[in-house]
């Protein structure tokens, strides 16, 4: 009896630590899609070794935001739109609106970034890459422990990442030590390229990827708060890797004085540096991350709104499928809004400060938390990037405004 109480003890324990690395992998996948490859590519170009030092900020205004957010929502057992909702009705709906709009126009560029993937990988046109990537986003949530499966492609998919941007990274050969000098003494610094890489790697739904994972699994209450925090801070620690590995691999093009093709960046940097293989290699990092933004957008948006109706909950995968479906029809018949998800993108970097805002406000109630004390450094940090972000979300805001109706 006592063996078989030990092994059952053993099987949930890897069950629950399958669950943990895959909320990790979620969040970090989820925040390492096309537009953050293009994005790091673009501000390396620009910035050269500087591009260090927002990496560095992103990185701590990620670990704040993600241990705040995770943490009160395994605690009160509530989703983000549950927990807004309580603190003031209606905020709930008013977020899960936002975070729905913004994770439906960006999944419009993660399909297209998927199309993309597989043209440089085995050269199909992107709009029929785009519909194939789809179908195979669309079969995960077809199996019945489609959480499992998300898990799992979401871990596969992060390690190849790391694995092809480390090795490109290497083989460029970039002044780690002027990239190291950088990171604390900047020669230039860019707010607008902050705002950009937060609010596209902690900005919108992905702020709430993991912690909704983790709910869903069943991992919730004070007593999970150490593997919570320790799922948590993996996730981060893959986002900042992945992040560091491509930074140096465009910098050891940029730094050699090779011309990067405009037209598509990022490519440009894996042929410059391995040839046509590391073009092909490019196909499949772009591929990898957009297939797991693709999964971790749709997935996490309808998150938002299961609660809201009975039948919602118990339809929710088919409502996934449907959120998938909308993106890819309308990038194969209308295209990538650009002027939409610029002004998104401006409104997602909105978002975090407004969700974590209201959650720390919510970790101070007893009626959401219980008995829970939230620890004093994680709500002054979680304010001061509140504070940080609104300011810097809201003067990108304006300036993005004008875009919209050109």
């Amino acid at each position: 009896m006592t063996k078989l109480k030990t092994e059952t003890v053993k099987i949930k324990q890897k069950a629950s630590w399958s669950v943990l690395l895959g909320a990790a992998f979620l969040m970090a996948t989820s925040a390492i899609g096309p537009g953050f490859l293009t994005q790091t590519t673009v501000f390396t170009q620009e910035l050269a070794a500087s591009f260090a030092f927002v990496i560095l900020i992103s990185l701590v205004i990620d670990v704040f935001a993600q241990l705040n957010v995770w943490r009160i929502i395994t605690v009160s057992g509530l989703r983000g739109q549950e927990i807004a909702n309580k603190v003031l009705p209606g905020l709930g709906v008013f977020l899960a609106i936002l975070i729905v709009i913004g994770g439906l126009a960006f999944n419009i560029g993660n399909v297209a970034g998927a199309g993309l993937g597989l043209n440089a990988m085995v050269g199909i046109d992107p709009v029929t890459g785009a519909i194939i990537s789809a179908a195979f986003a669309i079969f995960i949530f077809l199996i019945k422990e489609a959480g499992k499966a998300m898990d799992k492609i979401a871990q596969l998919a992060g390690f190849v990442m790391i694995i092809l941007m480390i090795y490109v990274a290497f083989i460029t050969s970039p002044p780690v030590g002027e990239a190291i000098v950088n990171t604390f003494k900047p020669e230039q610094i860019s707010i607008f390229a902050i705002v950009t890489l937060v609010g596209g790697t902690v900005g919108g739904y992905i702020t709430f990827a993991g912690g909704h994972r983790l709910l869903d699994a069943g991992i919730k209450g004070v007593e999970s708060i150490p593997e919570v925090t320790k799922s948590a801070v993996i996730g981060i620690a893959v986002t900042g890797i992945m992040r560091i590995a491509l930074f140096l691999a465009v910098l050891g093009v940029v730094s050699k004085g090779l011309a990067i093709d405009p037209s598509n960046p990022s490519a440009s940097v894996f042929q410059l540096a391995a040839g046509n293989i590391g073009y092909r290699m490019f196909g499949v990092i772009m591929w990898a991350a957009a297939i797991t933004s693709v999964v971790g957008a749709a997935y996490t948006s309808v998150s938002f709104i299961r609660s809201f109706s009975p039948v919602i909950e118990k339809y929710h995968n088919w409502i996934i499928i449907l959120f998938i479906l909308v993106s890819t029809l309308t990038f194969a018949f209308i295209g990538r809004p650009v002027n939409v998800l610029l002004i998104v993108g401006a409104l997602n970097a909105l978002i975090l400060p407004i969700a974590l805002g209201t959650l720390l406000i919510a970790a101070n109630r007893k009626d959401i938390m219980g008995n829970y004390k939230h620890p004093l450094w994680l709500t002054i940090t979680g304010v001061l990037v509140v504070c940080i972000m609104s300011y810097l979300g809201v003067m990108t805001l304006i300036e993005q405004l004008p875009l919209l109706f050109k």
